[in-house]
C-alpha cells in the first residue's frame, strides 16, 4: 500500500464527509442554534422588561405609599384640631353651666338672705316691744302700734 493513496482515499472519503454534513447536518443544527439564540434573546428581553416593569411598579408603590402617609398625618391633623375644638366646646358648655349654677346660686343665696333679714325684721320688732313695754312699765298693744313698729323693722 501506497501511503499517498491512503492518504488521497482519506482526503476524498473527508471531503465526501464533509459535503454530506454541510448538506444535511448543518442546516438542522444551525437552524436550531439561531431558534435557540433568537429564545435567549427574546428571553432576555422579557427578563430586562419585566425588570423595567418591577422598578415603576416600585415606584408606583413608594408613591402611593407616600401619597398614603400624608393623607394620614392630614387625617390625624384633623383629627386633632376636632379634638382640639370638642375640647374647647366642652369647656365652654362647662363654664355657661357653672356660670348658670353660680347664679342661681346667688339668687338662692340672696332670697335666703332677704327672708332672713325679714325674719330678723320681725323678731326686732317684737323685741322693740317687749323692749319697750318694759321701759314703760305698761302694755303696749302690738295690733294698735303695728304701723309704727313696721316703721321701726324697716329702719333696722
Amino acid at each position: 500500500m501506497n501511503i499517498n493513496a491512503t492518504l488521497i482515499g482519506q482526503s476524498v472519503a473527508f471531503l465526501v464527509f464533509v459535503w454530506f454534513c454541510m448538506k444535511f447536518v448543518w442546516p438542522p443544527v444551525i437552524t436550531a442554534l439561531r431558534e435557540r439564540q433568537k429564545k435567549i434573546a427574546d428571553g432576555l428581553d422579557a427578563a430586562n422588561r419585566a425588570a423595567r416593569d418591577l422598578e415603576l411598579a416600585h415606584e408606583k408603590v413608594a408613591q402611593q405609599l407616600r401619597e398614603a402617609k400624608g393623607q394620614a398625618a392630614e387625617i390625624i391633623e384633623q383629627a386633632k384640631k376636632r379634638a382640639t375644638q370638642i375640647v374647647d366646646e366642652a369647656r365652654e358648655q362647662a363654664q355657661a353651666e357653672a356660670d348658670r349654677v353660680k347664679a342661681q346660686a346667688k339668687a338662692e343665696i340672696e332670697q335666703e338672705l332677704n327672708s332672713v333679714k325679714d325674719a330678723l325684721r320681725a323678731q326686732v320688732g317684737a323685741l322693740a316691744v317687749v323692749g319697750a313695754e318694759k321701759i314703760l312699765g305698761a302694755s303696749v298693744d302690738q295690733n294698735a302700734h303695728a304701723e309704727l313698729v313696721n316703721k321701726l323693722a324697716a329702719e333696722i
